[in-house]
């Protein structure tokens, strides 16, 4: 089945895969090189994605990495505020979602031009989230994971994953569901609360979330379960990166988010080749 998702009146159909590039506004992402904090570098960086082909850019001003401390809300709003206004102004027609597990923050990106909402937390961290996005009829990224980023690394133990997270899921689903929201896009949340070994196992079974029927995000993109089975580093695991995401593109990934797009559109284009050969 083909799904759509309806961005403030435009739609962004998944008939193919999308391409999510990755904006870091944040001092402390584990990616060293996708840390941008001058404009001028953040409309380079934006330019560059989108002629490589990027479908959507998905900006973040809180570092989410294992074992960080949460910025405060008006810190966010500083980071975030005057780029999302600039770049908007810059990429008119540009689809733009905001990385934020804050209501608020929520509601103060849409308001200035964001057209989805991506939340690490899957409406845990914020009581308020839900009913904001309802109130603001805009996409829905529902991610899953266990516990906030300062712990949640501390909290892997699983009976069975797949299910646990499939619960998670069809239980906030309904909950946006009974509120309104129709756009929701699921994603199982690599390294957010699950070990490497936990992430292969979720990347190997990723077509059980499948039956969920909704479009499935995947962000792999030079993830310690990538650079710690290599034995190497975030800035030298593009390859793995590459091999992980035609992985998730053939069990049913419907949006890479990548911080190198060239390489995951060559990589889409390969899966479509490989999709229609007979």
């Amino acid at each position: 089945m083909i799904h759509s998702i309806n961005c403030k009146g435009n739609l962004l159909d998944f008939e193919e895969p999308k391409i999510m590039g990755i904006l870091n506004l944040t001092p402390d992402s584990f990616y060293k090189s996708s840390r941008k904090d001058k404009m001028d570098e953040v409309i380079a960086e934006v330019d560059k994605m989108l002629s490589e082909g990027a479908d959507i850019i998905d900006i973040g001003a809180v570092s989410t990495r294992p074992g960080t401390d949460e910025v405060n809300e008006n810190e966010e709003k500083n980071r975030l505020l005057p780029v999302l206004i600039q770049l908007k102004k810059t990429f008119p027609n540009t689809f733009f979602s905001v990385d934020t597990y804050q209501s608020d923050i929520a509601k103060m990106s849409i308001d200035n031009g964001a057209d989805i909402i991506n939340d690490i937390s899957g409406g845990t961290f914020d009581e308020n989230m839900f009913k904001t996005i309802a109130k603001l009829k805009v996409p829905y990224i529902l991610m899953h994971t266990s516990g906030k980023p300062k712990v949640m690394q501390q909290n892997t133990h699983y009976e069975n994953i797949l299910n646990e997270i499939i619960l998670f899921f069809g239980k906030q689903i309904q909950k946006l569901q009974s509120i309104g929201v129709k756009d929701v896009i699921i994603d199982p949340g690599f390294g957010f609360g699950k070990t490497a070994e936990q992430g292969f196992h979720l990347l190997k079974n990723l077509e059980f979330f499948t039956e969920l029927n909704a479009p499935m995000l995947v962000g792999l993109s030079r993830k310690s379960m990538i650079y710690k089975t290599l034995n190497t580093t975030p800035e030298e695991s593009l390859t793995g990166t590459i091999a992980l995401n035609m992985i998730a593109l053939q069990n049913g990934a419907s949006i890479l988010r990548v911080h190198d797009v060239k390489e995951a559109i060559e990589t889409k284009a390969l899966y479509l080749k490989l999709k229609k050969t007979q």
